[in-house]
């Protein structure tokens, strides 16, 4: 009586563990464990229902006790690749990319500089340095708006490029030079 039901049942039993279990491997465990524990306690079948029914509730008992002793939390390393490429770790899909609040201070200070030390130059240069670079326009576009030849507008450029980068240096070498001493020296 038992071989002929198990036999004809058992795809029914993999489904229903499935169903609970959510992979093959976990629901051939789970009818596995629950055909044994059946055979273990046939004797306490009485009955009342099919057996193909009784076998059924075991399978389902089975799989939810499966449930329970799984981890509840799955841990998975940070270092771990996260696709097949193995091109990303999971702790660099999780970085923030976005630059912080200090980054973006340092940026807007930074730029506050630039406009100030730009206000300073010829007005020639101020004005190439302000179309190309702060309002983004091309080469063309701005030796269109100034009347001057491409060649210019990339001589002034570069003046002007210098001119403030030597100024930024400037500005900001006595910060760095407090801040080494800062580091670097004992109080």
């Amino acid at each position: 009586m038992w071989t002929p039901v198990v036999a004809k049942r058992l795809p029914a039993f993999y489904r229903t563990a499935f169903k609970f279990l959510g992979n093959s491997a976990d629901a051939e465990d789970g009818v596995q464990d629950a055909l044994l524990s059946a055979y273990k306690h046939l004797h306490e079948f009485r009955g009342e229902s099919q057996l193909s029914t009784w076998l059924t509730s075991i399978v389902c008992n089975c799989a939810r006790m499966q449930l329970r002793r799984r981890p509840r939390h799955i841990e998975v390393s940070l270092e771990q690749p996260t696709n097949e490429d193995g091109e990303y770790t999971l702790s660099e899909r999780l970085a923030d990319g976005r630059p912080t609040a200090e980054d973006e201070c340092g940026q807007a200070e930074m730029k506050a500089r630039l406009r100030e030390l730009a206000g300073q130059l010829s007005p020639p240069l101020r004005r190439t340095f302000q179309l190309r670079e702060l309002e983004g326009r091309s080469v063309l576009e701005t030796a269109s708006m100034l009347k001057l030849s491409e060649g210019t507008v990339k001589a002034q450029l570069s003046r002007a490029r210098a001119k403030l980068t030597k100024s930024m240096r400037r500005a900001f070498a006595p910060q760095r030079r407090r801040i080494a001493t800062e580091t670097h020296c004992p109080e």
